[in-house]
């Protein structure tokens, strides 16, 4: 019975793969709580969490870059922020720091039903508080961090129709003659915003200092619901680095694994479900890297993540540009693969969170945005990928169906060896291997399969969950988001028609006793209830499978008795 046995397998292996995922949101660590008063003031100076500039990649006598985000409430409001619209963002910067504190993604709805109301990435609000900061720090003057006053021309920028950028510069100037102008430069359809900081010497000495962009948000409340994704989503920062390739640290590592490192190429980031925002320095710039919990004013604890530069001189007289980039969007892979075509970031792909399986899920990612570019509906190009590895596995598939074929046909002779050896298992061991060497049955044949669709049916499980191209995709009929559990429930009770019809027409195995051979047929039914919580889009590809798992076995079970019939004339 190798389909069921590989229907209870995989049955087995989710639920406690699942279980896994729940313990660890229910019982696992939890954030470190927010900090004393004592401790505030310790944040705000140099440590090995929070880089202050040091020897060896800054100045000397660098300040210690500023912890919180915040100032005082009243030197907050009295700021002027300017609002951004580009055809896939609308954006409010804060002239306070030039720092992005709101983010809303203008083509992805918080529901489907609510085309109006887009996801909000950043936000400035002290519950759900995530920001985009960068600035200078300097041992020779002032320079303006992300607390300093920018001045903006205007309050309102709009990319205009047909243009295919659009510059937001912010000013700051000091009366020694230092000038700053920070400019946020966007493309049309482009979640990737270049950050450039000109810099212009007017004094008489030289000026030196640094750049840091970092990104700082509280802990998400945790998501509740045995079947929310967002539940088993990972929200968290994370780096890369050429040598130690990607990482992510969860919130509560940062006060015990906490990101210490200097390396060019590199980048660090904020993710969650289907979302994240990353700072993206010159790839020739080799930064400083670091994390840190910090108190805020409202207290909660902040995660941040941090790059500052190395050194920048300036002669009087001169000026300098220093670029980075700022990533704020989906973890939309055509993009993210494009910038690491440009050269401007190494794997930021992997920001597509799919675990140990992503050499598995991202050729299956990449499968089904090809199918979809053909059929245009993603519960099609599902029904495609089941085809397409049914042709792939269809030699297999018959290997594993013939092999049962033929263990069902020795189950008479294997109770007579049974008979015949009684208790001595070696003496019956070696009659039973010699009985299917003679009749060239590999008992471990149908096997195979089930090892071969284990991992394909975990990796499409996450691909469903993390690729944000099948958020809220709609099918047909009553099935408007395949990434969400099937409303009414309909595929998931066709799914156990299919495994009932399975279980029903696979012969038993050799040697199992009635009780078993029960409990065989009944588990697989009885496991199909976990589909009703399964997204649509997994379930639709599992009712599909097995569908033509079922008509590939009568044709293989119908071919070999006309074989045998033939062979009995």
């Amino acid at each position: 019975m190798p389909t069921t046995r590989s229907m209870l397998f995989m049955a087995l292996a989710f639920v406690a793969l699942l279980m896994w995922q729940a313990w660890e949101q229910d019982y696992g660590p939890k954030p470190p709580p927010a900090r004393t008063a004592a401790a505030t003031a310790a944040a705000t100076v140099p440590s090995a969490d929070v880089p202050a500039a040091t020897a060896g990649n800054v100045s000397a006598t660098a300040p210690a870059l500023p912890a919180a985000p915040e100032t005082t409430t009243a030197t907050t409001a009295s700021a002027p922020t300017i609002t951004v619209t580009t055809d896939v963002l609308r954006l409010r910067i804060d002239t306070r720091g030039g720092s992005i504190v709101r983010a809303d993604l203008l083509d992805y709805p918080v529901d489907p039903s609510e085309k109006n109301v887009p996801v909000r990435l950043f936000d400035e609000a002290a519950a759900t508080y995530y920001v985009a900061q960068s600035g200078l720090v300097s041992d020779t003057g002032s320079a303006p961090d992300h607390e300093a006053l920018f001045h903006a021309d205007k309050t309102d920028y709009s990319l205009a129709p047909g243009a295919a950028t659009l510059e937001v510069p912010l000013t700051w100037s000091d009366a020694a003659g230092l000038r700053v102008t920070k400019v946020y430069i966007f493309k049309r359809g482009s979640y990737l915003i270049d950050a450039r900081e000109n810099i212009v010497n007017g004094g008489g000495v030289a000026w030196s200092g640094n750049a840091y962009r970092q990104l700082q948000r509280v802990a998400p409340p945790p998501a509740t619901g045995f079947n929310n994704p967002e539940r088993y989503a990972f929200v968290g920062a994370a780096w890369y680095s050429p040598e130690h390739k990607f990482n992510k640290l969860p919130f509560d590592k940062f006060a015990k694994e906490p990101l210490s490192g200097r390396f060019a190429g590199g980048w660090t980031a904020m993710l969650q479900h289907y979302f994240f925002s990353a700072w993206i320095p010159d790839k020739a710039e080799t930064d400083t890297y670091a994390s840190a919990v910090v108190e805020a004013a409202s207290g909660a604890p902040h995660y941040l993540v941090r790059a500052l530069s190395p050194a920048i001189t300036i002669a009087p007289g001169q000026s300098r540009s220093v670029d980075a980039h700022l990533y704020v969007g989906p973890t939309l892979l055509s993009q993210l693969d494009a910038i690491a075509a440009a050269g401007i970031a190494q794997n930021l792909a992997l920001t597509a969170d799919y675990g140990w399986l992503t050499p598995i899920a991202q050729p299956m990612h990449w499968f089904l945005l090809q199918l979809h570019a053909v059929v245009r509906n993603w519960g099609l190009a599902i029904i495609l990928l089941v085809l397409l590895i049914k042709l792939v596995m269809f030699k297999v598939s018959e290997a594993q169906f013939r092999s049962a074929a033929k263990m069902k046909k020795l189950a008479p002779r294997l109770q007579a060896l049974k008979e015949r050896y009684g208790d001595d298992k070696q003496k019956l061991s070696a009659a039973t291997m010699e009985l299917y060497q003679k009749e060239k049955i590999n008992p471990l044949g149908g096997c195979l399969p089930t090892f071969i669709q284990i991992p394909v049916f975990f990796a499409l499980y996450y691909v469903l969950l993390e690729s944000v191209e099948l958020r809220q995709a709609p099918f047909f009929g009553w099935i408007q988001n395949l990434s969400a559990p099937d409303p009414y429930y309909i595929l998931p009770i066709i799914n156990m028609a299919v495994m009932a019809g399975t279980t029903l027409f696979t012969p038993p195995s050799p040697g199992m006793d009635p009780t078993q051979q029960r409990m065989m047929k009944f588990m697989p039914i009885a496991f199909s209830v976990l589909f009703f919580m399964f997204p649509a889009g997994l379930v639709l590809y599992y009712a599909v499978n097995g569908g033509l798992g079922l008509l590939q076995q009568w044709v293989i079970n119908h071919r070999m008795r006309a074989a045998e019939a033939k062979a009995a004339r």
